[in-house]
């Protein structure tokens, strides 16, 4: 098992339009969508907020881009982690790593994503659920595989219930980072096996 800042891990903001997006990920987190205006999101990465303009329509153009961002990421490491695994168990232990690297790395885009997908714009939020669907059926697949028995219904079901449980990183930090993924990442594979 590696735990760490792994391949799900945010990469490094190298252009404007990633530094944006990373800045306004941080503020959004800290002080809620509403709470955030143009100009604050300028001014944490030395512009003036009407200079953004020129990379995002808008603070909802934003938001769309991140959540539609996070979604297909996950979506598609989660797919290709799945597919690369030798064995079942395997392929169930790689996307719990997967989840719980990104997770760790990127505290301000679970919060975001927990508590904003109702600010989407209606087209934003119909394609962030479908990345989510897709991405839950990686996993239902995966713990279907690897858990003998186990019905669809309730490996879907355990799939969110694992989502929660490692979505939970930006308010358990009770432990190190490494301890702390080495906690979720047993807990997580010994709900998803009790759950048959």
């Amino acid at each position: 098992m590696q735990v760490s800042a792994g391949p799900a891990a945010q990469a490094v903001p190298t252009t404007r339009r990633d530094q944006i997006l990373a800045a306004a990920a941080e503020l959004f987190a800290a002080h809620g969508f509403h709470g955030v205006g143009i100009d604050d999101i300028g001014a944490a990465v030395g512009i003036s907020g009407p200079a953004l303009y020129r990379h995002f329509r808008s603070k909802d153009a934003m938001l769309g881009e991140m959540l539609i961002s996070i979604s297909r990421g996950l979506f598609s490491g989660g797919k290709e982690r799945a597919a690369a695994a030798e064995d079942p168990s395997k392929a169930l232990a790689e996307l719990v790593t997967f989840h719980t690297n990104f997770a760790l790395d990127n505290p301000a885009l679970i919060t975001v994503q927990e508590r904003n997908l109702g600010n989407l714009r209606e087209d934003d939020r119909k394609q962030v659920r479908a990345l989510q669907r897709q991405y839950v059926e990686v996993w239902v697949g995966a713990i279907s595989a690897a858990v003998p028995g186990i019905t669809e219904e309730r490996a879907r079901s355990a799939a969110h219930a694992v989502f929660g449980l490692l979505n939970s990183t930006p308010h358990n930090r009770y432990v190190g980072s490494t301890e702390l993924a080495e906690l979720l990442h047993r807990l997580a594979l010994g709900a998803l096996h009790a759950a048959r």
